[in-house]
């Protein structure tokens, strides 16, 4: 343990910080990951048996993925070797797996731990690969972004994913707890307050112990309140990161929430991206974008205050123009939901590319000059507001082409008028020969 402290700049006796104090001795002592840590979890079965297979340890910050490594190789009896991928280059990997070889010659597996591994480029994930196939390593990856997206393919046939939990309340408190018993004195705050510490940290384990260290060291005699530890502490924002996997999930989830017609989960779900940071005309284009995909024709209005939203940010800026943006989240979370607009698109795009050769009818078509008169261009057709009820019934589709129905309106909203309509024409069609 001393060449930690030594590569850290510190001696033994050197204050630590008080998560590293409290870091646990053994698996069972790791809260919050009984899914993968208890006797029927998989890691937890693979300690057991002390035979380790590579894999990759996906979650957010402060859930226990180092020390899940380092307690794994402890158990299992493996040498832990540890590696960040900000602060390591080529050299440092030769010269770990140079030293995996040697133990291994020598009978002792190693276990190879590598924080941050998505931040190695895709040459050097590959120089994983080989030592993992011979078992020179037991590759352990710790990773907070979708490895789906961010590891090489061969790296992941290779290794087993495994999804670490954000701590919930149980969890934190328990560190909590902990925390208190090492102190030998409880945190002077009221439980309400308690509870607020624990939203503060955002499920992250290594920051509520470092909140709390922070609430022991200021001598506080009376319990502070939810306003008091405010006053005290600085919530931190969020976890939200624009340029990857959060800004989509959040943006994904903001969506679904209009969708599905819930105007109090997609506040939510915009005040989170504003808050984090997002940028409000990307906001804006997901907005008009569920206005055409899932609002349609039920609310003609929809299409027309989406964009106006984005016109009034345009204009007005931050903060002014946000209010524009809640606005049209909770017209279009509240308003009659149709996709009938984006599912005929699709039906039709797919007839264009297997009949897109196919000429107009004659009668449709224009005759600008006599030979296309005389071709019959135009010849027949019928101006519909000379028709009876401005309605002639002709067919429209291309000649050999069967007569489809791309859009089906449901009825709902403004829809439920142009179902009717639509009957209406389809009726009047087959009285007057244009088919059906």
């Amino acid at each position: 343990m001393s060449d930690l402290f030594e590569a850290a700049g510190l001696t033994p006796q050197a204050p630590t910080p008080l998560a590293d104090r409290l870091r646990p001795k053994t698996l069972a002592e790791v809260v919050g990951q009984e899914h993968l840590l208890g006797p029927e979890g998989p890691i937890g079965r693979m300690a057991g048996a002390r035979r380790l297979s590579s894999m990759i340890l996906w979650g957010p910050p402060g859930v226990g993925k180092t020390t899940i490594a380092r307690l794994l190789a402890k158990e299992a009896g493996y040498e832990f070797q540890q590696l960040s991928a900000v602060f390591s280059g080529v050299a440092d990997l030769k010269k770990a797996f140079e030293t995996a070889r040697a133990r291994r010659a020598a009978g002792q597996a190693t276990l190879l731990f590598v924080d941050e591994i998505h931040r190695f480029n895709r040459a050097q994930q590959d120089g994983f690969l080989p030592f993992v196939e011979a078992g020179t390593v037991t590759l352990v990856g710790a990773t907070t972004e979708n490895p789906s997206f961010e590891l090489n393919g061969a790296l992941l046939s290779r290794a087993q994913v495994y999804v670490l939990k954000r701590l919930d309340d149980t969890a934190l408190n328990t560190l909590l707890s902990r925390a208190e018993e090492f102190e030998g004195k409880t945190l002077p705050v009221t439980p309400e307050a308690r509870e607020a510490l624990m939203a503060m940290a955002d499920g992250d384990g290594r920051y509520v112990l470092s909140l709390a260290e922070t609430l022991f060291a200021i001598g506080q005699i009376e319990p502070l309140d939810p306003k008091g530890l405010a006053n005290v502490l600085q919530r931190r924002s969020p976890a939200y990161d624009k340029d990857r996997e959060e800004h989509y999930n959040i943006i994904s989830a903001l969506h679904k929430s209009i969708r599905g017609s819930d105007p109090d989960a997609a506040l939510y779900y915009l005040a989170r991206m504003l808050e984090g940071g997002e940028e409000p005309l990307f906001i804006a284009r997901r907005l008009v974008r569920a206005a055409s995909e899932d609002i349609g024709t039920a609310d003609p209005t929809a299409l027309l205050i989406a964009t106006a939203a984005k016109d009034a940010y345009d204009f007005l800026g931050s903060p002014e123009g946000e209010l524009a943006l809640a606005q049209v989240v909770v017209h279009l979370a509240c308003a009659p939901k149709s996709n009938a607009v984006y599912k005929a698109l699709g039906a039709a795009r797919r007839a264009a590319r297997e009949t897109g050769s196919l000429m107009p009818p004659a009668h449709i078509r224009n005759a600008p000059t006599k030979l296309m008169s005389d071709l019959g261009y135009g010849k027949g057709y019928a101006y519909d507001h000379d028709a009876e009820d401005g309605f002639s019934g002709q067919n429209y589709f291309p000649d050999g082409m069967e007569r489809q129905r791309f859009y089906r309106p449901k009825g709902e909203g403004a829809e439920a008028k142009i179902k009717d309509r639509l009957d209406r024409w389809a009726a009047l069609r087959r009285e007057r020969g244009g088919e059906e």
